[in-house]
């Protein structure tokens, strides 16, 4: 039987750090060495097919294999499903709505990266795009580090407005809406960045020293929320070193593998520093990786079997 999870069932079978540490693990345990794929198919118009597989984490009896569609004029912007399979007689295990596992295993990853790389005395966090991405990146956060202020910008206004009430609330913090990222970002030591951006949407100029910049939005060719000239004066940390040369956030800036300081992978197991100067600009930049699925979607499962959550399905019936 196949366990069909949806979003309010992993809604209700996630918890931020459980997941926090079954990622942590994930980025510290010993690699496979069966290489991971992200393809990328470009429709016509808008969208694109994404299929991203085998995820793999040593220690767990099942691997994932994710199919998304990416439309970002639709809302939501990203669906599809997330299969994990039995890792050693492939039955499908269960099947979970895609769009809730990237939202969480991009966000609470970003968590990690952003507590790695920021100033410890870094407490006041920007947010320039206020999407399930974001909504990840500060509900993990928190559980790594104070957060003391928050500014969200966003295009649309309102989502912005309820972004910033609905964590402001949750933590007590005061929580502010700037129209212009600009201004959003000027007085903050962390800033999460999850847009659709086209185009750099920050350049050095806009950054004061000392910051820490979490980008998401460059995760595929056509994507850029940095600018070459911020990118090149920073210490960059990225997920994966080809991939973000090959599609990630240096292929649109033009820089090659030499401006990655490494990996969150090299840098949690202590083969790479992190911030070197307390003053240095610092940027993590992930496109994200299979075996992160499986990290969360492993969670998930776990938890919705032992509570019953979920619909069972027989696919060979």
């Amino acid at each position: 039987m196949t366990l069909l999870l949806t979003r309010s069932d992993l809604e209700m079978s996630l918890d931020p750090a459980r997941c926090l540490d079954a990622l942590r693990r994930g980025f510290t345990s010993e690699e496979y060495e069966v290489p991971a794929r992200r393809v990328i198919g470009r429709l016509p118009g808008q969208g694109s097919a994404t299929a991203l597989l085998p995820g793999l984490v040593r220690g767990v009896p099942a691997y994932t294999v994710k199919v998304n569609a990416k439309f970002p004029g639709s809302r939501p912007a990203l669906r599809g499903v997330v299969c994990l399979h039995d890792l050693g007689t492939g039955e499908l295990l269960a099947q979970l709505d895609s769009a809730t596992v990237t939202a969480w295993r991009t966000g609470l990853a970003a968590a990690l990266g952003t507590h790695a790389l920021a100033r410890p005395d870094a407490h006041t966090v920007a947010v320039v795009g206020a999407g399930a991405q974001a909504e990840l990146v500060m509900r993990g956060l928190p559980e790594l580090r104070e957060v003391r202020g928050l500014t969200v910008c966003d295009l649309d206004a309102g989502r912005a407005a309820r972004f910033a009430e609905r964590h402001g609330t949750r933590l007590g913090i005061p929580a502010d809406v700037e129209p212009d990222p600009r201004a959003a970002v000027a007085d903050a030591g962390i800033v999460v960045m999850a847009t659709w951006a086209r185009r750099p949407i920050l350049h050095a100029r806009d950054v004061p020293r000392g910051t820490h910049i979490t980008s998401l939005g460059a995760d595929e060719p056509g994507k850029a929320e940095l600018g070459a000239d911020l990118l090149e004066g920073a210490r960059v940390v990225v997920d994966d070193v080809p991939l973000a040369v090959e599609m990630g956030v240096l292929a649109e800036a033009g820089l090659d593998v030499k401006h990655a300081a490494g990996t969150l992978r090299d840098l949690l197991c202590g083969q790479v520093p992190g911030r070197v100067r307390g003053g240095e600009i610092t940027v993590y930049a992930p496109v994200g990786l299979p075996w992160q699925d499986l990290a969360v979607s492993w969670v998930a499962y776990q938890t919705a079997r032992a509570s019953g959550t979920g619909i069972e399905f027989d696919f060979l019936a």
